[in-house]
């Protein structure tokens, strides 16, 4: 423990908000403001070992009267209640309250010298701000004499008040203090072989009875345990031995005689869960023994018990009559006859659904929601504003019908949890139905009661969960359900989101209306073309598209890696990953819509790290002892307001330990090398396209998929036929049909655009043409590859190579019109993400470009296209090549 050191003149002093290091007591803090980390700075890091502070007390002026001296910067003690208009880093929280910063306080006029066992400098990521973690054990008592500023912190002159060893042997001889000493020892013994029985520790506690003096044990003791403020200010100011002593035995008691009530607690409810077991093993018997002799009536009880349920269910009349009748019914039937149990289970999902209770509607705070929705999603400036539209019509009509919200956008760009934070935002509970897959009307209708296995469907079944009959309900993937023999889930769908017909919304398990007219839906798809049209004219879209690399960027840094660290136990200390290697993650190694693959990325990041960590058996020893710092006897908590987060290190751990458990490693850096090693070579480059476009006959779409926008590249080729058109590609009837209409319009032009020599006629005779798309294995289709076909084809036939930074989308029509096409975003966005520099669009496609982020276009040149002639002239160098001989 502290042995006896000597003090210098004037310590440096950090304040201590409602809290009181004892002399002998180890404690942990984090400093994080100004004062105390220059304060840290100045007098422990610089001076390393020999570095000592000192820890006074203060407290806030508006607090009751205090009971001992107060002290004021720049002054001596005074007893009355002053205000100090300047005292700079006392506290970094009271802005919580509305307060000024500028605070006045009280300061002890007793303290605590302290020093360092363990001292530790950290960066918090992305302000830059430094701070400082230190392990301080109290060495003895002084007074301060005064108290002045230096900088940003104050120091102190003071005066040691710990006594010498002439005084101790003087106090040995006392018989008052042998006595006290004695009490102490014995309470004190008596509480540690509780704790040992209780919790299996306390053997190192009793070498120090016998190693310590006892005037140290006294504040190691009561150091452990939980107690005011003010008794915490009255064993510092307990100078006196005989005092001290005599305060530290009542605390001990005091405590003993607390876990001793707790333990008679304890010992009671074991009896009564004892007897408890007894009483049902009893009632077990008895049950057996009435079913020998058939005299079982518990059945007669629980239909008693259903029927009480049942009434107050709160249902509407005619479903109250309806209940009734199926409980008479079930009154007259046996238990053991084959329809009791269908009917029981009926009638308790009767019994249970939530016909009136509701959760009340909170009052709308639109900026709340809007700070909700804020913090929970980056971007989608256009759908956060759709939802706080939403809400404000539900805060000026709370029972007006809205519209059902079809969230459509590729994975992994939040759509589920936009519906999420809809639900916390009216204060609604939250449940989710997934039709990923359902193929039976019965999911969505429930089965008949004449079925055996019958079920409710799962709206009714969600409707129990949940409790209420006003949630926000979640639709998710409705663009997956299909049907076959067994019905068609999505035609059931029109009288759920009918909002005049799902008030009787009629289950046919349930058989009698159930009012869903209360319940708010949101949908979730990813592409709304298999969405049947009357169940899509129920809905309002509203389109996700993606997020720009920028915006990955920002998620990766505000959501993903606090997310991916926390779920992976890491924190900056062990891993740490800069804006610059998101970047690069998100270039090289992902180009989705969303940041599902990012965050996959990222998770392998810190498997490797977590391996890195898990290896290094200081770095396991740290997160395990900093856990267990807290005192087993009570834990020691951070008052509001305080500028230091602490915890108490229980006694009796030796120095030389808390040194190898505060061994931190160095953070693990993700830089290029790590990336290889952990998520392999890069899988994309911005040199693909133009390695692709290289030769001619190669041409750059844009494409939309249900995973958002992807170029596409196409390839023809030519060779001796017989005047065929091959596609290859699995292809769909829509795009093989584009591929017909643009080898006719290269035909039917091809002695403008010199594809033919003179004199020839048919550009065909002789030939066959290839044409095939690459990733053969994803089924391709759609009315947007006119223009990329045509391109090709005409690339191939001049000879000319394609721009290999310039993409194209648009259809065709057979005279040569370009015609607009959907997606616009998304395409954009894959363009963006490719690295293509230019993009050529249809004319009438103009207005698409209005939901494309600016920092987006401000890097691509917009190309607007009339007529395929336009397409020609800007997709090869040096413009169109019709006066360019064809060379085949």
């Amino acid at each position: 423990m502290a042995e006896a050191v000597e003090l210098p003149s004037r310590l440096g002093i950090l304040a201590f908000r409602n809290k009181v290091l004892l002399p002998g007591a180890i404690i942990r803090i984090r400093c994080t403001s100004p004062s105390s980390v220059k304060l840290v700075e100045q007098e422990l890091w610089q001076r390393e070992e020999k570095g000592l502070i000192g820890i006074v007390p203060v407290r806030d002026a508006s607090e009751s009267a205090s009971v001992a001296p107060v002290l004021y910067p720049g002054g001596g003690t005074d007893s009355g209640e002053r205000n100090v208009k300047s005292q700079p880093g006392l506290s970094d929280s009271r802005k919580a309250d509305g307060k000024s910063q500028q605070e006045a306080v009280h300061w002890h006029t007793r303290g605590v010298a302290a020093r360092a066992l363990h001292l530790s400098r950290g960066v918090e990521k992305p302000s830059g701000r430094v701070t400082y973690t230190v392990v301080l054990e109290g060495l003895c008592r002084f007074r301060v004499m005064e108290l002045n500023s230096r900088g940003n912190y104050y120091t102190a002159r003071i005066s040691p008040l710990d006594i010498t060893k002439a005084d101790m042997e003087q106090a040995q001889q006392d018989p008052d203090f042998v006595s006290l000493a004695r009490q102490f020892k014995v309470t004190a013994v008596e509480l540690i072989s509780v704790l040992e029985q209780k919790q299996k520790t306390g053997g190192r506690t009793k070498v120090l009875l016998e190693t310590v003096p006892v005037h140290k044990l006294a504040d190691i003791f009561v150091a452990s345990f939980e107690i005011s403020f003010e008794e915490q200010l009255c064993m510092l100011d307990s100078i006196d031995l005989k005092v001290r002593l005599s305060k530290a035995t009542e605390l001990v008691d005091r405590h003993l005689q607390s876990i001793r009530v707790a333990e008679k607690i304890t010992q009671k409810v074991e009896g009564q869960l004892s007897k408890s077991q007894r009483e049902f093993l009893l009632r077990q018997q008895m049950r057996a023994i009435k079913e020998e002799l058939g005299d079982n009536d518990d059945d007669e009880d629980d239909v008693a018990v259903l029927e009480r349920k049942m009434q107050s269910a709160g249902m509407p009349a005619n479903i109250w009559k309806h209940a009734q009748r199926e409980l008479r019914r079930l009154k007259k039937m046996q238990p053991q006859q084959p329809g009791y149990s269908s009917s029981r289970v009926y009638l308790e999902l009767l019994a249970d659904l939530p016909w009136q209770n509701a959760t009340e509607e909170q009052k709308l705070d639109l900026r709340a929601a809007k700070e909700r929705l804020d913090s929970d999603h980056y971007g989608l400036v256009k759908v956060k504003q759709r939802i706080i539209e939403y809400l404000a019509v539900r805060k000026l009509k709370p029972d007006a019908r809205g519209p059902i919200l079809c969230f459509v956008g590729p994975p992994g760009v939040g759509k589920t949890s936009l519906a999420a934070s809809i639900s916390a935002a009216l204060g609604r509970k939250f449940i989710r139905i997934s039709l990923g897959g359902v193929k039976d009307e019965a999911d969505i209708r429930g089965h008949r009661r004449t079925y055996i296995g019958s079920m409710p469907g799962r709206l009714i079944d969600g409707i129990k969960r949940v409790g209420v009959s006003n949630p926000v309900m979640l639709l998710d993937e409705i663009d997956k359900t299909g049907s076959d023999v067994r019905g068609d889930p999505a035609s059931a769908l029109l009288e759920v989101l009918d909002p005049e017909q799902n008030k009787t919304f009629n289950d046919h398990y349930l058989n009698v209306p159930y009012d869903l007219s209360k319940v708010i839906f949101v949908a979730t798809a990813n592409k709304v073309q298999p969405i049947p049209p009357p169940l899509l004219d129920r809905m309002e879209v509203i389109e996700l598209p993606g997020y720009t690399p920028e915006e990955k960027a920002r998620i990766a840094m505000q959501y993903l890696i606090p997310r991916v660290m926390d779920q992976h136990g890491l924190s900056s200390e062990f891993l740490q990953i800069s804006e610059d290697m998101v970047k690069l993650i998100i270039q090289r190694y992902t180009r989705e819509a969303g940041v599902r693959n990012l965050e996959r990325n990222l998770s392998a990041l810190a498997r490797a790290a977590a391996v890195k960590v898990a290896e290094q058996d200081n770095a396991t020893a740290v997160s395990k002892d900093f856990h267990q710092f807290t005192s087993p006897v009570e834990e020691s908590r951070l008052a509001e307001g305080a500028e230091v987060e602490m915890e108490v290190i229980p006694m009796g751990v030796d120095n030389r330990e808390i040194s190898n458990a505060l061994q931190v490693m160095s953070p693990l850096i993700v830089d290029e090398t790590m990336l290889e090693n952990v998520l392999g070579p890069p899988r994309y480059d911005d040199r693909e396209t133009a390695e692709r476009v290289s030769n001619p006959g190669v041409s750059v779409g844009l494409v939309w998929t249900a995973f958002g926008g992807e170029v596409q590249f196409v390839e023809a080729s030519v060779m001796a036929g017989k005047g065929e058109l091959r596609l290859t590609g699995q292809l769909g009837d829509v795009i093989k049909e584009s591929a017909q209409i643009a080898l006719t319009w290269v035909r039917a032009r091809a002695m403008e655009l010199n594809l033919v020599a003179t004199g020839e006629i048919n550009l065909m005779e002789g030939r066959d043409i290839h044409i095939h798309f690459p990733a053969g294995a994803v089924p391709k289709d759609g009315p947007s590859a006119g223009v990329t076909l045509v391109t090709a084809l005409v690339s191939l036939l001049s000879q000319k190579r394609m721009r290999a930074d310039t993409a194209m989308t648009g259809e065709m029509t057979l005279r040569g019109l370009v015609l607009p096409v959907g997606g616009v975003k998304d395409k954009v966005l894959a363009a963006h993400r490719y690295g293509i520099k230019r993009v050529i669009l249809p004319e009438r496609n103009l207005k698409d470009l209005v939901e494309v982020p600016s920092a987006v276009l401000s890097n691509l040149e917009i190309i607007y296209a009339k007529r395929m002639e336009d397409v020609l002239e800007q997709a090869f160098e040096g413009g169109c090549p019709w006066r360019q001989r064809a060379r085949l």
